[in-house]
């Protein structure tokens, strides 16, 4: 897959090849140690693109850390960290691969669905911070049926936490031969979905997350996949902005 990343400052992408740590690199870009396609780089918050400048230490190229980026359909009954103290399975343990990576946001212990696993703190970053109001569809089963006047509550906002959420929207799709309730949000925090309906009296009996940045499940769960390089610059092209 062809190797595609956010512009990242020097001196992490230096602690990050393994050479040495990040306040150590940023005394070699000092001393004029660094060089970027030939040119000695001293300026500490210079950046680099890690798939295509080249980048030296005392005339030696620094080797960038490979990038991977997957896809899992998570299921029930596993743990969104890389470890759990209660020794329980973790998205981690589903996934084959040589490079250390972490997931991008969590998952409750029995929400299914979409979840991005990476070693890229940019791209993590870029799809979890608010301000970049990515979506997330959930697919919804409730205690009770939803009434119209708290669908227009959640669309306006209530508080959780002493803090307004809102859905972006919410409507009804037929999946697998039966009516669903389907919403969309841009927030991440944690239990966002059950804590929204929670504050309207109302349980959350089972959640799957069907899409993320536009990306859905083509998957069966417990099963992953590789991101294509078409899905990833569509992200960055969308939400890198």
């Amino acid at each position: 897959m062809k190797q595609i990343m956010i512009l990242t400052r020097l001196n992490k992408f230096i602690a990050e090849s393994g050479i040495t740590s990040r306040r150590k690199a940023e005394d070699m870009i000092s001393q004029g140690r660094i060089s970027v396609n030939k040119k000695i780089v001293t300026k500490l918050n210079f950046k680099v693109n890690p798939s295509s400048d080249i980048v030296c230490l005392d005339g030696e190229k620094i080797s960038p850390r490979k990038q991977v980026y997957f896809l899992l359909n998570k299921p029930k009954g596993i743990i969104s960290t890389t470890k759990d103290e209660k020794n329980r399975k973790t998205v981690i343990d589903l996934i084959k691969s040589k490079e250390k990576i972490f997931s991008v946001g969590r998952l409750d212990y029995n929400t299914t669905g979409v979840l991005f696993l990476t070693n890229d703190g940019e791209f993590s970053n870029l799809l979890s911070h608010p301000k970049n109001k990515v979506p997330r569809e959930y697919e919804v089963r409730l205690d009770n049926p939803l009434s119209e006047t708290d669908m227009k509550i959640l669309l306006k906002g209530t508080y959780i936490n002493n803090v307004r959420g809102k859905f972006e929207k919410i409507n009804f799709k037929k999946i697998n031969g039966r009516k669903n309730l389907v919403v969309v949000c841009v927030e991440g925090r944690n239990h966002f979905v059950k804590m929204m309906f929670g504050a309207l009296h109302y349980r959350v009996v089972n959640l799957n997350r069907m899409s993320f940045a536009g990306i859905h499940a083509d998957i069966p769960i417990g099963f992953y996949r590789k991101m294509s390089a078409s899905e990833i610059s569509g992200i960055l092209r969308i939400y890198g902005n």
